[in-house]
């Protein structure tokens, strides 16, 4: 515990300062997160990371990541998934131009993994866009309700959440994350009342249940992915923490569905 809070600290002490900054420097720092994530992944299933199939798949996460419209103003406005396609096309001429060796279950690897981890880290630097207290709710949700679930899981945790994907998760725990994450969004919103825009304090409140929902969501996936293939971090990157997917598993779902919400 004390290695992760010591990690913790200074892994916030780097993302937050970016945070503040956001435009350009904050899009390319969260582009280079979605990379790494994504190198993870490519890892897990045992692929090599600096093939020209690791890289294509890094780099559609780049450019999903980024909005490429704000800097290359001559392409559309949806250039990011634009480029993503156009890399996709790349991956599937290879089940042509090699198509005794690459199939395309071997593509739909890749482009999956790209797809799952670009999308997430998308809308991250869309709610940066939009308003940085956007984002510091999102993650101020998916903080408490990692500790929430983590605190009175152990104190009272009783019945399996689901044992066969993450045994240690229970029932109480997964409640007690969605009630620590109402109480400090109920916090949060009563000093900034401009983040629940344009929607009632009450509706709101009603999305945080579904936004702490879907974070524990995206732990659990990622908790599937890491049992598919008999890892138990995706990296070693922050010890303590493991590696950026472990971190960001929770907020790459939160945000998507923040943007579907209206939030930003």
């Amino acid at each position: 515990m004390r290695q992760r809070i010591i990690w913790g600290g200074i892994a916030a002490a780097v993302f937050l300062p970016f945070l503040i900054v956001g435009r350009l420097p904050f899009q390319l720092f969260v582009a280079i997160l979605a990379m790494i994530a994504v190198s993870e992944l490519l890892r897990m299933k045992q692929l090599e990371v600096f093939s020209f199939e690791g890289i294509l798949a890094m780099l559609a996460a780049f450019v999903l990541t980024v909005p490429m419209d704000h800097y290359l103003t001559f392409l559309p406005i949806d250039a990011s998934f634009a480029c993503f396609g156009l890399i996709v096309f790349f991956f599937l001429a290879g089940t042509v131009i090699n198509s005794n060796h690459y199939s395309f279950e071997d593509a739909a690897f890749p482009i999956a993994t790209s797809l799952y981890v670009g999308i997430g880290f998308q809308n991250l630097v869309n709610a940066r866009i939009s308003g940085i207290d956007k984002v510091l709710l999102a993650l101020f949700i998916v903080w408490a309700t990692d500790m929430g679930a983590y605190f009175i899981g152990r104190k009272f945790g009783r019945r399996k959440l689901l044992a066969k994907v993450s045994p240690n998760k229970t029932i109480e725990g997964s409640l007690g994350g969605v009630a620590s994450a109402v109480a400090v969004s109920v916090i949060f919103m009563i000093i900034d009342r401009a983040v629940y825009a344009p929607f009632h304090f009450l509706t709101m409140l009603v999305f945080v249940i579904f936004f702490s929902i879907f974070a524990q969501f995206g732990d659990l996936v990622e908790s599937s992915i890491k049992r598919h293939f008999g890892v138990k971090d995706s990296g070693k990157l922050i010890p303590g923490h493991g590696g950026i997917l472990d971190r960001f598993d929770s907020i790459i779902f939160v945000f998507p569905i923040m943007h579907l919400f209206g939030l930003f």
